[in-house]
């Protein structure tokens, strides 16, 4: 359920993103078709091009077709926003294999995805197919479009696949994935995504932009959404101890959701086409341990402790083999882009935000 300490935490995201210092005139009076658009990063990419002309950033509104699979869903989660005279909602399933009729779209924003790991093992197809046959049925539709400027495809840092622990991930160095594994339908998925994108620039001349976000949390992000960052804020949510199923060691960079979207307009608006560009904060490296810390000594007043088990049987959760993912984010640096979030601000945010 949106709530207003909800809409009130996006609203100041929002704001933060459109503060950056972007050519953002070039969206005024566009046509955006954004997917996983009722998702947690596509729900404030609509957010925010809905924002531009309120703040002067842009002087035409954007009309802004948010893509769904789940109409009731998304309305719920739109509720503020259906009277709005730019905003329109599309029912469509990215698994389907058929183009959409997208009409005079000038860009695509193209998130929608099962990110989540608790898919991986229980819809394998439902993961891959979207990444895959949805990108190239979204490319295909911007090709025909007659004012198609730029397709953006959100990829993942799972690319990358197995590499050395001690490794820090620029976007030229790449691990082993095996495809025969069935967690490999996210990963795999994602790198045929990113070779779609490069083809179809290629070949038809259509700006495709490619941007790999590592873990990124923030306000929106559901219960049930799998992650060990989502269970740990929804476990201080529910005033429970956070539990640990692994030995804690493993190593992520945390980005907060304002700066992951600030950094695919950024790519989106001063990006080259077919260039991968790493979306994340390097320095809000932690283990999964230290991020369960410092989300108890956030509260200290819940008085919640970090609690050790074995993962439970039956779990469809399939751990990643990944031991440290942590990148350099110079190219998108280059770009002028930066973090602006540290993991204590961003997780208060969160956990705040969700606070009825």
């Amino acid at each position: 359920m949106t709530t207003p300490s909800l809409l009130a935490a996006w609203s100041q995201d929002v704001a933060e993103v459109l503060a950056r210092p972007l050519p953002w005139g070039r969206l005024s009076g566009t046509r955006v078709l954004v997917t996983g658009a009722g998702g947690f990063l596509g729900s404030y990419l609509v957010r925010t091009l809905l924002a531009l002309h309120g703040a002067g950033r842009v002087d035409a509104p954007v009309q802004v077709v948010a893509l769904v699979r789940d109409i009731a869903a998304a309305r719920t989660r739109f509720a503020d926003l259906l009277q709005h005279s730019c905003f329109t909602l599309m029912a469509w399933d990215l698994s389907r294999i058929a183009v959409p009729e997208i009409g005079p779209c000038h860009y695509v924003l193209h998130a929608a995805s099962q990110a989540s790991p608790r898919f991986y093992g229980s819809d394998p197809v439902g993961t891959a197919l979207p990444n895959t046959v949805g990108t190239a049925a979204l490319l295909q539709a911007l090709q025909r479009s007659p004012v198609a400027r730029g397709f953006l495809f959100v990829s993942s840092s799972e690319v990358y696949g197995s590499v050395p622990v001690e490794a820090t991930l620029d976007e030229g160095r790449y691990g082993v994935v095996d495809p025969t594994q069935v967690r490999a339908c996210y990963a795999e998925s994602k790198r045929l995504g990113e070779t779609l994108c490069v083809a179809w620039h290629h070949q038809h001349g259509l700006p495709a932009f490619v941007v790999r976000p590592f873990h990124t949390y923030g306000p929106g992000l559901q219960a049930d959404d799998g992650r060990v960052f989502a269970d740990f804020a929804f476990n201080v949510l529910r005033n429970e101890n956070i539990v640990i199923t692994s030995d804690g060691t493993a190593r992520r960079a945390f980005c907060y959701a304002a700066d992951a979207v600030a950094g695919f307009f950024t790519v989106l608006l001063n990006g080259q086409p077919a260039t991968a560009y790493n979306v994340a904060n390097p320095a809000a490296e932690l283990s999964v341990m230290e991020l369960a810390e410092l989300l108890v000594n956030l509260f200290p007043d819940k008085h919640l402790s970090v609690e050790r088990r074995a993962p439970p049987a039956g779990t469809p959760y399939l751990a990643s083999a990944y031991s440290r993912l942590v990148p350099d984010v110079g190219r998108l640096a280059a770009l002028g882009w930066q973090p602006l979030v540290d993991p204590h601000s961003g997780f208060r945010r969160m956990i705040e935000a969700h606070t009825s």
